[in-house]
C-alpha cells in the first residue's frame, strides 16, 4: 500500500476530534448520548440525566409525562420516564434555571455496536459502497459516532451527537452497525437507535471496568502486566494519544478538502519509548468510550472484537464472558441480549492440517454461547484472505440480525448455521451431531466437503472424507481405523463447506479439548 492509500485506510478508522468537558453546570447540561434526533429505547423505564447547580429542581417532559427532581450535592440528577411505545417524533423538555428543548426524539430500539477494526470499518469501504452510501435514506434509523478516546477514571461525558441516516452521516459509520440496524429496522418496522463505539486493534480487556476484571482470579495476570502504568496513570501515554488525535484531525481535514498528503501527514505521532499501545490498557477505552453512554436505555449489544486477543484463546475464554457480565452489571438492566461475531477468515491456507491460533480464538468465542442471551454470527465463510478487513459487511450485518431476532425479539426462526454438539465412533468412522440444523444439514461445493481432518490417538490430524447422513455428519479416513478426534474449518484461512439447508455455516470446531457448553437460562 502506498503512504497516501495508508494515510486514507488509517483515517478511515479512526474519528478526529478533542472533547473536554466543562466541570461547570451553572445551566442545566445533559450528556451527548441524550439529544435532539435520539432515539428512547422502547417499552422500559428511560433514564434521562445530566447536571445542574446542587439543589437544583429540574423538570423534565414529554408528551403527558412531567417529572420533577433535585440535583445532588455534586449536581447530578437523574429521572426515569415510563416506558414508550415505539413511536415520534417527540420533544422532550428539560428546565431548571434555563431550559433545553430536544426535537424529533424517537422510541424504538437502541443497540450499542462496538469492537475493533471490523466493527470500525466504514460503510465507505464495503462491497458496493457507493449505491450502499447513496440509498442510506431513512429517518427511522439514527446514529451515534462515539470519537475514539480512553481515560484512566470513567468519563461522564464524549464527543458525539445523534444523526439522521443519510449519505452524509452513514459514510463514515460502521458498516456491520449500519446493516445490522438496516435489517432490524425492515423486520421490526420501529425507529433504531446505533449506538458506535468501537476502535481497531484494541484487546477486550480495554473495553471493561477494573472490577469487572478483578471479579475473575483467571485474569489476575492481566492487571499484574499494566499495573505500573495502572498506578502511574501513564501522561506519557496521554500526551501521546493527544497528538494522535489531533494528527488524525489535520489528516482528515487535508483528505476531505481532496488538497495534497504533505511531509507531515504521513506518519502519526510515534509511541514514546517502551510505552505500549494505549488502547491495551485495561479498562481505559471502557473509561473514554462506553462509561459516557451508561445508563442509557439499551436493548442490546453488538460486538465484532477478537483478533487482538489471538493467541491469548484460553484466556479469552474467561474474559470475553467476563465483559458481557461486567457490561450488563454497568447498565444494570439486566441480561439484554449480547450479539457478536466470531472472527472471518484470513490468511494463507495450508496444505496439512495444523494448529491455528485463530480457530482457537473462535473456538472460545463458540464457548461463549454458554452466557445467557447471547448469539453468534459465524464469518469463517465471508473473509478474505488477502485483507484482515473484509468488504462484505452486508451479510456480518444480516447474520447479527437474525441473531437479535431470535434472541431479543422471539421470532421464531433459523438463525445460526449448525453448531458441533457430541461425536460418537462407530465401526472406524465418527458420527458428529449438531445443534442448529434448521432444515437440515448439507455440503456446499457441489456436495464435496472439505476442511475435516481426522487423528486416532496420536493425534495426528489428516484431511478426512466426510458425507452427511440424516441429522449427522460422518468423518472417516482409509488410514485411521480407530479414530479419536476430528477438526473442522481448523485454520486462520479455512474452506467452509458445512451448511444448514438455510445457507448458516456451521461454526468452526473441535472435538479435541472441548469441554462442551451449558447454555445458561
Amino acid at each position: 500500500m502506498n503512504i497516501s492509500g495508508f494515510v486514507v485506510f488509517f483515517v478511515s478508522f479512526v474519528s478526529c476530534t478533542f472533547f473536554a468537558i466543562n466541570a461547570s453546570f451553572a445551566d442545566i447540561h445533559l450528556p451527548s448520548v441524550i439529544g435532539s434526533n435520539m432515539v428512547l429505547q422502547r417499552d422500559i423505564p428511560v433514564p434521562i440525566w445530566g447536571w445542574a447547580d446542587p439543589g437544583e429542581k429540574v423538570r423534565v417532559v414529554l408528551g403527558s409525562q412531567d417529572k420533577t427532581v433535585t440535583a445532588d450535592r455534586s449536581g447530578a440528577w437523574m429521572v426515569k420516564l415510563s416506558p414508550l411505545s415505539a413511536g415520534g417524533p417527540f420533544e422532550l423538555t428539560i428546565s431548571g434555571k434555563n431550559t433545553v428543548k430536544l426535537t424529533n426524539v424517537m422510541a424504538g430500539e437502541v443497540w450499542v455496536c462496538s469492537g475493533q477494526s471490523n466493527m470500525e470499518m466504514r460503510v465507505c469501504h464495503v462491497n458496493d459502497a457507493p449505491n450502499e452510501v447513496a440509498s442510506a435514506l431513512n429517518r427511522n434509523i439514527r446514529l451515534f459516532q462515539v470519537t475514539n478516546d480512553l481515560s484512566p477514571d470513567p468519563q461522564r461525558d464524549c464527543e458525539a451527537r445523534w444523526e439522521e441516516c443519510r449519505p452524509s452521516t452513514v459514510y463514515l459509520f460502521s458498516a456491520a452497525a449500519y446493516f445490522f440496524g438496516r435489517e432490524l429496522q425492515r423486520e421490526l418496522n420501529v425507529p433504531v437507535g446505533l449506538i458506535h463505539s468501537s476502535w481497531g486493534g484494541t484487546t477486550a480487556e480495554t473495553w471493561m471496568r477494573i472490577e469487572g476484571l478483578k471479579a475473575y482470579p483467571e485474569l489476575a495476570g492481566i492487571l499484574d502486566y499494566w499495573e505500573p502504568i495502572l498506578k502511574s496513570r501513564s501522561p506519557e501515554l496521554l500526551a501521546y494519544h493527544r497528538k494522535t488525535r489531533e494528527w488524525e484531525e489535520d489528516v482528515h481535514h487535508v483528505l476531505y478538502a481532496g488538497k495534497p498528503i504533505l511531509p507531515q501527514y504521513v506518519e502519526p505521532p510515534k509511541l514514546p519509548v517502551d510505552v505500549t499501545f494505549a488502547p491495551s490498557v485495561p479498562s481505559w477505552v471502557y473509561n473514554g468510550m462506553i462509561a459516557p453512554a451508561v445508563p442509557f436505555g439499551i436493548k442490546g449489544v453488538i460486538w465484532y472484537q477478537g483478533e487482538s486477543n489471538a493467541g491469548e484463546a484460553y484466556q479469552y475464554r474467561t474474559l470475553f464472558q467476563a465483559l458481557i457480565r461486567d457490561w450488563r452489571n454497568a447498565w444494570g438492566e439486566g441480561d439484554f441480549p449480547f450479539l457478536f461475531v466470531q472472527l472471518a477468515n484470513f490468511g494463507k491456507r495450508h496444505d496439512k492440517p495444523g494448529e491455528s491460533a485463530w480457530a482457537e480464538l473462535r473456538e472460545a468465542q463458540f464457548m461463549t454461547l454458554s452466557v445467557s442471551h447471547t448469539a453468534m454470527a459465524v464469518a469463517a465463510d465471508i473473509g478474505d484472505a488477502e485483507n484482515v478487513h473484509p468488504r462484505n459487511k452486508q451479510e456480518v450485518g444480516r447474520r447479527l440480525a437474525l441473531g437479535a431476532l431470535s434472541v431479543a425479539y422471539g421470532k421464531g426462526i433459523v438463525y445460526s448455521g449448525p453448531l458441533y454438539r457430541s461425536m460418537t465412533v462407530k465401526d472406524g468412522k465418527v458420527h458428529l451431531k449438531f445443534t442448529d440444523t434448521g432444515g437440515g444439514l448439507v455440503m456446499k461445493n457441489n456436495g464435496v466437503p472439505s476442511g475435516f481432518a481426522l487423528a486416532g490417538a496420536d493425534r495426528a490430524f489428516t484431511w478426512a472424507k466426510a458425507a452427511v447422513e440424516g441429522d449427522e455428519v460422518v468423518v472417516w479416513c482409509d488410514g485411521i481405523t480407530e479414530p479419536a478426534a476430528v477438526r473442522y474449518a481448523w485454520e486462520d484461512n479455512p474452506k467452509c463447506t458445512l451448511y444448514n439447508k438455510e445457507g448458516l455455516p456451521a461454526s468452526p470446531f473441535r472435538t479435541d479439548d472441548w469441554p462442551g457448553i451449558t447454555r445458561e437460562k
